[in-house]
């Protein structure tokens, strides 16, 4: 089945070569699946960027075959790697989808993801929640700590000590009125329906009533809609380059080293 790719992958330099001819360990290629956009990095054993990140355009109709299909357009922009890390934004479970809520009806039910990227780049593949991820690229590992992703949907990811707490859905909690969710005050619709000062509003009370829920001792805001923030955080509010969505990619890989 050919990919439908409603929208043209824009001429985009070749990535920045690998900066060692000769790494002591695997070079990791590092995506983030957004609403938006796929973006990509090829990272060195210990996260460090070795490339400059790239970006291909998410197609309109975001079916499993249309991502896969943009998916190589962006591999084809990279030198090459060892292994992948795919940050999905939705559900994932041993690799396969079981929700993309800001993508399209065909990756409910456990898309075998990590599976088609390895059989069609013959590489180890890993896939984690997008805000997992971005997590992972963001904290310090000390205490209970909350990240909070600012994107086209609402992502949360929860650590304690470093450790993640699995499977938390937060955008897709009930929250203020009936019928309503933190995604959708939070994320790209409550952005355009509320606009910029009243969408500020409403994150400053998801940090006081995420506060009062989870007892964080520290909030990072991701995204890219952080940077449509107003407002001074809190000392233990930070907002997070968008870039944490790639940089916590070389996790997923830990427990082998």
């Amino acid at each position: 089945m050919t990919a439908d790719i409603s929208t043209p992958v824009a001429a985009v330099p070749v990535a920045a070569p690998i900066a060692s001819s000769n790494p002591t360990g695997p070079i990791t290629m590092s995506i983030d699946i957004g609403g938006s956009g796929l973006k990509a990095m090829l990272l060195d054993p210990s996260g460090k960027p070795v490339s400059e990140r790239q970006r291909v355009v998410t197609p309109a109709v975001p079916t499993p075959e249309a991502v896969l299909g943009g998916l190589d357009e962006l591999r084809k922009l990279f030198t090459d790697f060892d292994r992948v890390s795919v940050g999905f934004p939705g559900v994932v479970k041993h690799g396969c989808t079981f929700g993309a809520f800001n993508l399209h009806p065909l990756w409910v039910g456990g898309f075998p993801l990590q599976a088609e990227l390895e059989k069609r780049w013959k590489k180890p593949v890993r896939v984690g929640n997008d805000a997992d991820v971005a997590g992972y690229g963001a904290i310090k590992g000390d205490g209970v700590e909350l990240v909070l992703t600012l994107g086209t949907g609402l992502g949360a990811a929860l650590f304690t000590n470093g450790h993640l707490c699995p499977g938390l859905e937060l955008g897709h909690h009930p929250w203020r009125k009936k019928g309503m969710t933190y995604e959708d005050y939070l994320g790209r619709r409550g952005l355009d329906k509320f606009g910029k000062a009243r969408w500020n509003d409403f994150i400053q009370a998801a940090i006081t009533q995420t506060e009062a829920l989870f007892n964080w001792d520290h909030l990072y805001l991701g995204g890219g809609n952080t940077k449509k923030i107003l407002f001074t955080p809190a000392k233990n509010v930070s907002i997070v380059s968008n870039e944490s969505g790639l940089l916590g990619g070389v996790v997923l890989w830990r427990d082998q080293g």
